[in-house]
């Protein structure tokens, strides 16, 4: 009876030790703490492979000087950090930099020093003046443009594409002013952005807006996917920062002002993420508190990269999937034309029908074979080390 225990006991533990093995063999050699980092990594990192900017001034008249100098100054950013103007919608309401009122003509400044030139030399705006209106604005972000609208003014993104949408203005409860004539509601806005999201025309979106009660802008927001944030909780104003004593006028609002503090010190390589930039926002500093609305946002906005927005880090995904490439024939090769050089000159023996110097075929394609190698388990190791000495025992026994 006690043999027939001791029998059970050792193939009980063999069994466990064969079912842990062939539980790691058939999840890759991983260990669960492993998993759960690989896991963890996936669904932190964005699935975008593209970036758009879709930047709106939406105030007329030269005292609203510093909305367009907001818009300009992250139009700056952006392009710094690699998005280029083929996937920027720029929509400036005035033109400031021509006006007869601007004494330093053709530029536009987020500061009273005047170091940066905002407007410079390589700017492309894309709605000017009467052109930004509200219809304008919510035919770019639905694709539903008149048929003769360039594609300079169109918003080409897809389902891969993160896609940032800053506006400024004169706001209130739920409204934005577009030239004192219009208001688009935040009713207008959450639908834009739900057509969007059913036209799979964005992978992640940040809705980013400086205005009076900017918050209550994104309150009716509902589509999924949506990362927000404005200068104002609703009730409160928005403030400007400082005014240029030569222009008479302000030059840039605090939310953008203080929002720039922090992205002038990011690079296409920073792993500054969104969190940290939030956790910059001083209300004793921008003298309103700064709405963030992340409910409808499924990233941890610690693994959200500030240039998962603001820059165009392009990804590239690798697939265990090959392509077989054929061998070409005789009659896919290209004709060429015997050798005109001279016999001393041994470095080039054709010249192609383009007349290019074809250099001695020294290069050969050819198949290689990759056998991939396999990993052996530290639990596969001890479990077949307990069979062993398993079997040796009862050998023991046995004898």
């Amino acid at each position: 009876m006690k043999l027939l225990q001791k029998y059970i006991y050792f193939f009980s533990f063999i069994l466990f030790f064969i079912n842990t093995c062939y539980s790691e063999y058939s999840s890759g050699f991983h260990f669960p703490n492993e998993k759960e980092e690989i896991i963890d990594g996936f669904f932190s990192k964005s699935r975008h492979t593209n970036n758009w900017a879709v930047l709106v001034d939406t105030s007329r008249y030269w005292f609203n000087y510093r909305h367009i100098a907001n818009v300009l100054s992250i139009y700056r950013t952006v392009k710094r950090l690699g998005i280029p103007d083929s996937n920027i919608i720029l929509m400036l309401a005035d033109d400031v930099a021509c006006n007869p009122r601007n004494q330093f003509q053709a530029t536009v400044y987020n500061n009273a020093e005047r170091k940066i030139d905002l407007y410079g030399d390589n700017i492309e705006v894309d709605y000017r003046g009467y052109e930004v209106t509200v219809e304008n604005f919510i035919r770019l972000l639905t694709d539903r443009h008149l048929p003769d609208t360039p594609r300079s003014k169109r918003l080409l993104s897809d389902d891969r594409s993160n896609v940032l949408v800053y506006m400024t203005g004169h706001g209130g409860e739920e409204f934005l002013k577009f030239q004192d004539t219009e208001e688009i509601s935040s009713y207008d806005v959450a639908d834009a952005f739900e057509q969007m999201w059913e036209k799979r025309r964005y992978n992640e979106l940040l809705f980013m807006i400086d205005t009076c009660q900017a918050s209550s802008m994104f309150s009716r927001v509902y589509s999924p996917n949506i990362l927000a944030t404005g200068s104002s909780l609703t009730g409160q104003n928005s403030y400007s920062h400082h005014l240029d004593p030569e222009l008479g006028v302000s030059v840039i609002d605090r939310f953008t002002y203080y929002n720039l503090e922090t992205l002038e010190y990011v690079t296409l390589k920073s792993q500054k993420t969104l969190q940290y930039l939030f956790n910059t926002y001083d209300v004793s500093l921008i003298h309103s508190t700064p709405g963030i609305r992340h409910d409808l946002f499924e990233r941890n906005l610690n693994k959200v990269l500030i240039t998962d927005f603001f820059g165009a880090v392009y990804n590239i995904e690798l697939t265990l999937k090959g392509y077989k490439l054929n061998r070409l024939n005789e009659n896919d090769i290209p004709n060429v034309k015997q050798n005109t050089i001279s016999n001393s000159d041994d470095k080039f023996e054709k010249i192609n029908d383009n007349n290019d110097l074809i250099p001695k075929n020294k290069y050969k394609m050819i198949r290689i074979n990759i056998k991939e190698t396999s990993k052996v388990s530290p639990l596969f190791l001890l479990g077949f080390i307990a069979l062993i000495s398993s079997v040796v025992f009862m050998s023991k026994i046995i004898n």
